[in-house]
């Protein structure tokens, strides 16, 4: 059973991908041809599938702030957003009773309300998905989507606790000790080196704060995102986070796979979940005025609604809890999860355009914003320098140092990770914050001086799309970028970047090189590749 469940994922998956679409799609298509053919969940399936949200919730946490939470625009534009959504979808399907559509003609105002809070929430797993593949965790509107899917797992866990009516123990405030506990957590992570025992210690730490917390009566996935938290600051998280991302990606698989495996649905069904769909613009609408309307960036405003816009796997449990206190018709938990699958799938074809999408449309989606900006958006020029780094990764990193000592302050440096930023600055290096996919910040910045720019960002297609609005803004100096592979760097250089740089096969030439000069110091070593 277990290999069938992996012919059909890879197939599909391989499938969608040959088309140029994300294989999470194949995997939601390869739950339902898995249904329809009479294959049956198992318990191992739905196991494996929480063990996927439960490492995806843990990854959350390595890379969150709890400050970025208390943020006004966080937490204010998702109780608001929430709110509002109920509201409006609530009504949007009591209109659709009157008109005697199938499934919506039983609602009362309680049951669409019920519907509306269930499809407020937006996915986790496939927000966190597109984001770790386009490598934006960690811009302006990454950490701003991340914060208000915490704070919507927040309203979740309180949901739970009314409509469940289970109180969490006593002993849950016993929780808060984990504050004086962190030293030893993070002793612990230093101690298991850089081998497979720090994925272990992830995986450990994972899990075993979901049980904690499910001990007490509190939900288990809260635990797994709070221990993640707890080790945000320690230097290890990042390295953590790489090596647990198979992991999680593999068992996230069997999460898209239960989806269809929820129940067989009717002609009508798939009518009425199309219908539920098509009223995600609503929610993108109501996202983006509210997230202009808390002064944020036209451009962070239009990305976070985009990539925010669809129904949430939380929404099926909802739903669930709500079939089996007979407040709803069980058909209504087939009707979400058909729901939630379609809105899976635009939201992953719909955000690969949407850096494209802003910048054709830049000008129109810059009238709603507010002319007074919040203070981490302001724009700040940097020092006069002849090259700028953009992306202050491993590679990055390396290269700003190495061109600091051969010609000092005449290079900077731009990330979109704030912290890393920060960090840089306060030991007084020249470097600033912005965001390389930014179509306004060219535009804002002055480029002239710049000689050369280099990209140092781990995905081919991120250079690409700089490099073009870099020439769009009139940028006359040279671009290098790098590469990890060979086909990419012949799409960079086609893209009019001057020169990539294969890390992988170049770096062995650069290891060489710089070795030999301990024998033989005096020449000028110098190998073309």
């Amino acid at each position: 059973m277990e290999f069938t469940w992996i012919l059909f994922a890879f197939v599909c998956g391989l499938a969608v991908k040959v088309i140029n679409l994300p294989p999470l799609i194949g995997f939601l298509l390869a739950g339902f041809l898995l249904n329809y053919l009479g294959f049956e969940a198992s318990s191992t399936l739905d196991s494996l599938a929480n063990i996927g949200i439960t490492l995806m919730l843990f990854s959350i946490g390595l890379k969150l702030h709890v400050k970025d939470l208390l943020k006004r625009e966080v937490w204010a534009s998702t109780l608001s957003h929430m709110s509002s959504w109920t509201i409006l979808f609530g009504g949007i399907a009591l209109l659709l009773g009157t008109l005697s559509l199938p499934y919506f003609g039983v609602l009362d105002l309680k049951t669409a309300a019920l519907i509306g809070f269930a499809l407020s929430f937006s996915s986790t797993v496939c927000v966190m998905k597109l984001l770790e593949e386009n490598g934006e965790l960690k811009t302006r509107h990454g950490q701003l989507s991340l914060g208000i899917l915490v704070m919507q797992d927040i309203v979740a866990v309180v949901f739970l606790v009314a409509a469940t009516g289970k109180i969490p123990s006593i002993w849950a405030l016993g929780l808060f000790a984990l504050l004086l506990v962190r030293p030893l957590i993070n002793k612990i992570v230093d101690r298991v080196g850089h081998g497979e025992m720090l994925p272990l210690t992830g995986i450990f730490l994972a899990l075993g704060g979901y049980e904690l917390f499910y001990l007490v009566g509190v939900k288990g996935d809260l635990g797994a995102l709070i221990f993640g938290i707890l080790l945000a600051s320690h230097p290890k998280s990042t390295e953590m986070n790489k090596s647990l991302m198979n992991f999680k990606d593999l068992f996230l698989i069997a999460f898209f796979l239960s989806i269809g495996f929820t129940a067989l649905p009717t002609l009508e069904m798939v009518g009425m979940s199309v219908i539920i769909t098509l009223i995600i613009l609503a929610k993108f609408a109501l996202f983006f005025g509210l997230l202009t309307k808390f002064k944020l960036r036209g451009r962070t405003s239009f990305l976070s609604a985009l990539i925010l816009s669809n129904y949430s796997e939380f929404g099926l449990i909802v739903v669930a809890l709500s079939v089996t206190n007979g407040w709803l018709e069980k058909e209504w938990l087939v009707i979400l999860a058909l729901a939630v699958s379609f809105s899976f799938v635009i939201t992953s074809v719909i955000y690969r355009q949407s850096h494209r999408l802003y910048r054709n449309n830049k000008e129109a989606i810059r009238q709603y914003e507010s002319p007074k900006y919040l203070p981490e958006d302001a724009f700040t020029q940097p020092r006069d320098a002849e090259v700028l780094i953009v992306g202050l990764g491993r590679v990055g990193r390396g290269a700003f140092d190495s061109l600091k000592n051969l010609i000092g302050d005449n290079v900077t440096g731009m990330d979109a990770d704030r912290n890393r930023i920060k960090l840089m600055q306060d030991i007084g290096e020249n470097v600033f914050y912005g965001d390389g996919e930014d179509a306004d910040l060219w535009e804002r910045l002055d480029t002239k001086k710049f000689q050369l720019v280099m990209l140092a960002l781990p995905i081919a297609e991120d250079s690409t799309n700089i490099a073009i609005q870099l020439r769009k803004a009139n940028y006359q100096g040279h671009i290098a970028a790098i590469a990890r592979y060979q086909d990419e760097r012949e799409t960079l250089l086609a893209s009019g970047i001057d020169n990539v740089f294969n890390f992988y096969t170049e770096a062995g030439t650069g290891f060489a090189e710089e070795s030999l000069t301990l024998i033989r110091p005096q020449e000028n070593l110098k190998t073309t590749i």
